[in-house]
């Protein structure tokens, strides 16, 4: 199969196309004009350049493909061009989705996040409706992006799968999870937050692997898959990372209306002076990180045949790419 993916050079995007490399399916992949391409075209990848708000590009792209898969979005908590969620996460997908409709696709898989559930309660399932209260522009619209991709398959017949994975971990994260894990065996973590709330964690490959099992299998659009490997809590994910990498993990926690009032005064700056929250510190993702999530990821497991990596690889695989380990940490740690 002739497989066409957006958001190739991302951090799952690039992985997804080393796991297509394995196997016979030819991948062309949509990248911006700027973006760096040669790790993917390394792995035979063909280049289109265009962008998913541009939809000539897509159609280009698309034209000749059996399968697409859409994992191109804006994956951040705070953007001060507050619009670039919209454009590329809503109207970006509703430009994927058209594409692939126009172009008589045989299977289209949207990449969305558990993000989207928001405040929902309890454990979450396939069949947990969305909470009331989404975290911010990426949790509403990526929201609004997988409702978008849906409608193509009850309006109009498009054979579209919904992947939602939880927080990715791995080697080579540039994005918030792998930020944190790297701030905090690198001692810049000064405390922990909410260390019991629940979060739901995924191995990088597991994603990769799952998009590939929903191409491949048979019989499957319209179902949505949580790709979530186990849920943990912070105080865990701390304790791990600190043990893997040969640190100490925060002595502290800080309470959580403190932290709420940092966040806010932090998100307030960033709005007068235009750059982004100091220590990264978002209202919106502090407020997800408060509410925490449950996740219940065996739906993949038992239909598509995924097969869970540990947590704890997870967290040595993205240390390992740190360039730290347990006597690395220790010995960094002792001067």
């Amino acid at each position: 199969m002739r497989v066409f993916v957006t958001g190739a050079t991302g951090f799952i995007g690039t992985e997804f196309v080393r796991r297509l490399a394995s196997t016979p399916h030819e991948v062309r992949c949509l990248a911006r004009p700027q973006s760096r391409v040669s790790a993917i075209e390394a792995l035979g990848a063909t280049i289109v350049r265009g962008d998913v708000t541009d939809p000539a590009s897509i159609a280009r792209g698309v034209e000749g493909c059996d399968w697409v898969v859409h994992l191109a979005n804006v994956y951040e908590f705070w953007l001060a061009d507050r619009a670039a969620f919209d454009r590329v996460n809503i109207e970006g997908t509703r430009h994927v989705m058209e594409a692939a409709l126009a172009a008589g696709v045989s299977k289209a898989v949207h990449v969305s996040s558990v993000v989207a559930y928001g405040d929902a309660t309890g454990t979450v399932t396939e069949r947990t409706a969305f909470g009331p209260r989404a975290h911010g522009d990426y949790g509403r619209t990526k929201r609004a992006a997988e409702q978008v991709a849906l409608d193509y398959f009850t309006t109009h017949r498009l054979p579209v799968v919904v992947i939602a994975p939880g927080a990715v971990l791995g080697a080579g994260d540039p994005k918030a999870t792998g930020r944190y894990v790297a701030d905090l065996v690198r001692g810049r973590v000064p405390a922990q937050l909410w260390p019991d709330a629940p979060f739901p964690f995924v191995h990088v490959g597991d994603v990769a692997e799952a998009i590939l099992l929903a191409l491949e299998k048979d019989g499957n659009a319209g179902e949505k898959y949580l790709v979530v490997g186990e849920t943990s809590s912070f105080g865990a994910l701390n304790r791990m990372a600190a043990e893997i990498a040969g640190v100490k993990p925060p002595r502290f926690t800080m309470p959580g209306p403190l932290a709420m009032a940092g966040a806010r005064a932090a998100t307030a700056v960033s709005t007068v002076t235009g750059t982004p929250p100091l220590l990264g510190m978002a209202i919106e993702m502090f407020r997800m990180m408060r509410h925490g999530l449950a996740v219940d990821g065996s739906k993949a497991a038992r239909e598509l045949g995924l097969v869970y990596t540990p947590l704890r690889t997870a967290i040595e695989d993205e240390i390992r790419a740190l360039g730290l380990s347990a006597a690395s940490g220790a010995n960094a740690s002792a001067h």
